[in-house]
């Protein structure tokens, strides 16, 4: 086969399927980094990706897909970051991976998440993933009560199915209420910026109508 037969067959591969080539690896990728390193806002990387895939991918194909490699890729995340922390449980020295999650845990989130863990067991690693900034609190309390990788693995991976959902259907949201696809995405992006930092808004105000 010449270059040239290369180059024609490369033009006749439909845009979808190279979207879906590129889209799909670059969303799980970004997911799993998310959960490594809790700064990306992966959320709105889930939402934005469903408002995508509904308004270009077949339904509900699309769509299932997203939620699909959005669940495996955090889950993915979530158990990398576990194993890393608990060699820094194990080590005398700790690790930068414990010493980080410990600066993303105020004590009293910590204290908190200890005492909804020794309640409830791993079913609040479900609440702890919807919950903003939820998550790495209670990541640590099961760290610190030295939980065997395997059971964390059996409470994170319903938790992450219901974030994926979550947020897809949030995606759905937006891509069904407008017909461009960055209006979709700019609403997704926007409801989950807002319930990601509503929670931390809202303690601030607390803490200044207290101290007045």
């Amino acid at each position: 086969m010449t270059w040239r037969e290369l180059a024609a067959g490369a033009g006749q591969v439909p845009p979808e399927t190279t979207q879906q080539a590129v889209g799909y690896p670059a969303l799980f990728l970004l997911v799993a980094l998310g959960a490594l390193v809790p700064v990306i806002p992966t959320g709105a990387i889930v939402s934005s990706a469903a408002v995508v895939a509904f308004h270009h991918q077949p339904l509900p194909v699309g769509v299932l897909l997203v939620f699909g490699v959005s669940a495996l890729a955090a889950f993915t995340g979530d158990l990398a970051l576990y194993w890393l922390g608990q060699r820094g449980v194990r080590s005398r020295g700790g690790s930068r991976w414990l010493e980080a999650l410990r600066g993303r845990a105020t004590p009293e989130r910590l204290e908190q998440a200890q005492t909804k863990l020794d309640e409830h067991g791993v079913l609040v690693l479900v609440v702890s993933r919807l919950v903003p900034a939820g998550r790495i609190p209670v990541m640590l309390a099961c760290l610190l009560a030295q939980m065997p990788l395997l059971r964390f693995a059996r409470g994170d991976g319903p938790a992450c199915l219901a974030w994926a959902a979550t947020y897809g259907l949030i995606g759905i949201l937006g891509g069904s209420l407008f017909t461009e696809p960055w209006k979709g995405v700019a609403l997704a992006v926007g409801l989950t910026l807002l319930i990601s930092a509503g929670p931390a808004l809202w303690r601030r105000l607390r803490a200044r109508r207290q101290d007045q």
